[in-house]
């Protein structure tokens, strides 16, 4: 456990000491460029345009799906290829149950992560007896199931009652914002405090006796069981909760502006979020940061320059090759190494 957190901060590097190597002091360059960025994320609405708002939503939103992605490769060991179909999932019961029902907006977003986390059980019952890569084609196959599913029932636009349907509305499904975030940039700020409650629940989980069994699953799901873990309760769980995370981000995504569609969520866009993710970082919760990132706002940028969009499955793919050769840790670490490195540099400069 303590060599995964130490893998999740890139700031905590070793020194030599009269016993060896022991952990050197943060850095607080890295923190200060943490702060710097958040304020910066933070004061998007005031000078963005409502394009450029909508699309930092939108990263947030997936910011929080790929931290689904994250908590079972990087912490469980499990690869799972249906965290974008369980986002669909996700916006499909908010949609249902905001026009079948007047419930407030948070209570909304609880439920639909709730009963998307009882759908991510149901996914994670085969990764009982399977790993690798059969349970990233059996999580994928469950993908494609769950598109299939919903071009079939006719993805909700906004019918009377819980299981309605209209002929008549537009193929665009939206959910109600509440009173108090119905602009876009009031909403942004609203979706960056539910974004960041569901991190909060992430850590709380890590630094907890589950963090400690999933650190043990993934060493040796014999070696958990030799100690006493339930491997078979800690595994759903983690299912449980990532699935939960991105049926949460699900709802949001359904209130962003521009709502849903039901051919959104295609089940090739899987694999590319697991392909950000490994190169955002998965041991760490900034990685899943930088993967939105790659996801949202790196395809807004070539949007804006005029680039085609098939440059990007061109990066991803090279993005890859280079995370797995050169810094198998993600761009997050290595970035935290880079600014760590460059803070004692600039220390040694001052005292000389």
């Amino acid at each position: 456990m303590t060599t995964m957190l130490r893998q999740a901060d890139p700031a905590a590097q070793t020194v030599p000491g009269p016993g060896g190597t022991v952990p050197e002091a943060p850095s607080r360059l890295p923190r200060i460029a943490g702060a710097v960025a958040a304020l910066a994320v933070l004061a998007v609405p005031l000078y963005s345009s409502p394009y450029w708002v909508q699309t930092f939503t939108a990263t947030a939103i997936y910011a929080a799906v790929a931290l689904g992605v994250s908590l079972l490769l990087g912490r469980v060991g499990m690869v799972s290829l249906c965290q974008f179909a369980l986002l669909a999932v996700g916006a499909w019961i908010a949609l249902r149950i905001g026009y079948g029902l007047d419930l407030p907006f948070l209570l909304v977003v609880l439920l639909a992560g709730l009963l998307t986390g009882l759908v991510g059980v149901l996914v994670g019952l085969p990764a009982l007896r399977l790993s690798g890569l059969y349970l990233a084609l059996i999580t994928l196959m469950a993908a494609a199931g769950v598109t299939v599913v919903l071009a079939a029932t006719q993805f909700p636009n906004g019918g009377d009652g819980v299981l309605g349907f209209s002929n008549t509305a537009a193929g665009t499904s939206q959910l109600a914002r509440p009173s108090f975030a119905t602009s876009d940039g009031a909403f942004y700020v609203l979706t960056l405090l539910i974004v960041g409650a569901l991190f909060g629940l992430v850590v709380w989980q890590l630094r907890g006796k589950a963090g400690r069994a999933w650190a043990a699953i993934r060493q040796s799901e014999a070696t958990a069981v030799a100690a006493g873990v339930s491997v078979v309760r800690y595994k759903l769980w983690a299912f449980a909760l990532a699935a939960f995370i991105t049926g949460a981000a699900g709802a949001l995504l359904a209130a962003s502006g521009g709502g849903v569609t039901t051919y959104q969520f295609p089940t090739e866009n899987n694999i590319l979020l697991l392909a950000a993710c490994l190169m955002g970082g998965v041991y760490g919760l900034w990685g899943s940061v930088v993967a939105a990132v790659f996801v949202k706002v790196v395809p807004a940028l070539l949007q804006v320059w005029g680039i085609p969009s098939d440059v990007l499955l061109i990066a991803f793919g090279v993005g890859v090759i280079q995370t797995v050769l050169v810094s198998p840790q993600g761009a997050a670490a290595q970035l935290g190494h880079d600014l760590s490195r460059l803070a004692r540099r600039l220390s040694r400069g001052g005292a000389r």
